[in-house]
């Protein structure tokens, strides 16, 4: 391009010829706990800050359930007019997914993302609207508890008694693009409900005796945490792959515990389990199946073996490989783990020189990685 053919075009198309064609819109997701921590005035918030720098934003649906901080920001933005539906000879307002797509914003606010549409509306579930204006390449905030997540239905029943029936499929998670924690102490929460910010007062008495009990807020804080650390690992992933990091970036521990068929290697399992739990790290337990046959006695102790790992809470890895040192080696780089444990029963001679030149192996191959040598007795 010359400078004569650049001064002839206007900015616009010289941005969209020189910037990366833009496939899908981005998804960002204000993550909570239970209602009232904040995730829709934090989305609204933010989009506030967007219209201020120039952005086009609008608003496609947010529910303010009556409170004040919520609906006084939604009035400052450009709100889409919603459709009316007739259900049963009443009616009902849902997101008009036709009206967005055809003022074509930069970034729509979806409020509870989790929502399950009227009958007639242009979807059964709001998700699937979110994922429709995503493949118009329009950039969308929404909200959710972490409870609406489907793979934690059971979990959260089990702890709350409640069955939530409004869920998310978990593989609509990974369109997330970007997560951010709503978050509030769980006594700040309950101050909120006693002032009477999240429901009238006729109902927060039933509230906090039920839903919002203290052990009820801090185990969904701690689902909610976990899956935002899910995300975020999941971004890093996908950054050190495209930029070709030598290195991994050490941000969460992940601990690996090498296992064979040693009866003892159960110590070693419970040593790499403590070490994950008091580090707060992710703990992996690893077996090579090389081309050695096992005879039936160590089959069946590799087997236990595996199965007090899972047990623990590890997530069990069997890897094929005939170079153990090398198979476990291609494990911790693609994985980023940052802490190796390996067993080891009393050797000497030639089985001692070979044990150690394994290790020697693995470190050569990947030399951030810390390694953690044990002593097994036994066989």
């Amino acid at each position: 391009m010359n400078t004569i053919d650049a001064m002839s075009k206007p900015p616009e198309q010289w941005l969209e010829e020189v910037s990366p064609t833009k496939t899908c819109g981005v998804l960002k997701l204000f993550l909570g706990y239970a209602p009232g921590v904040g995730k829709t005035y934090n989305m609204l918030s933010e989009a506030i800050r967007r219209a201020s720098r120039g952005e086009d934003v609008v608003v496609g649906v947010i529910e303010t359930h009556g409170r004040k901080g919520p609906s006084e920001l939604a009035a400052k933005l450009e709100a889409v007019p919603p459709r009316q539906l007739d259900y049963k000879g009443t009616l009902f307002e849902e997101m008009d997914v036709d009206a967005i797509l055809a003022r074509r914003p930069q970034v729509v606010l979806v409020d509870e993302f989790a929502h399950t549409n009227i009958e007639g509306s242009r979807n059964g579930k709001r998700y699937q609207d979110v994922l429709e204006l995503l493949d118009a390449k329009i950039d969308v905030l929404s909200t959710m508890n972490v409870q609406h997540i489907e793979s934690l239905g059971p979990l959260v029943q089990q702890i709350t008694g409640v069955h939530v029936q409004e869920t998310i499929p978990d593989w609509v998670m990974q369109r997330v693009n970007e997560i951010v924690m709503a978050d509030l102490t769980p006594q700040a929460l309950q101050k909120r409900m006693l002032r009477g910010d999240i429901y009238p007062a006729e109902r927060t008495e039933r509230a906090l005796s039920h839903f919002f009990r203290p052990g009820n807020l801090i185990a969904l804080r701690e689902l909610a945490l976990r899956q935002v650390t899910q995300v975020v690992d999941r971004s890093l992933d996908a950054f050190v792959a495209k930029s070709d990091a030598s290195e991994p970036y050490k941000v969460r521990e992940r601990i690996a515990v090498c296992v064979d068929s040693n009866p003892t290697a159960q110590n070693l399992i419970a040593r790499g389990s403590r070490m994950a739990q008091a580090l707060g790290g992710d703990f992996y337990a690893v077996h090579v199946d090389s081309d050695r046959d096992m005879c039936p006695e160590d089959s069946r102790t590799m087997s236990e073996n595996l199965r007090f790992a899972e047990h623990l809470g590890a997530h069990v890895i069997r890897l094929r490989g005939s170079n153990i040192a090398n198979a476990v080696a291609g494990f911790v780089r693609e994985n980023h783990i940052t802490q190796v444990v390996f067993g080891r029963s009393a050797q000497t001679g030639l089985q001692w020189c070979l044990y150690l030149l394994a290790i020697y192996r693995l470190l050569r191959k990947t030399p951030a990685v810390d390694v953690h040598i044990v002593t097994q007795e036994g066989r």
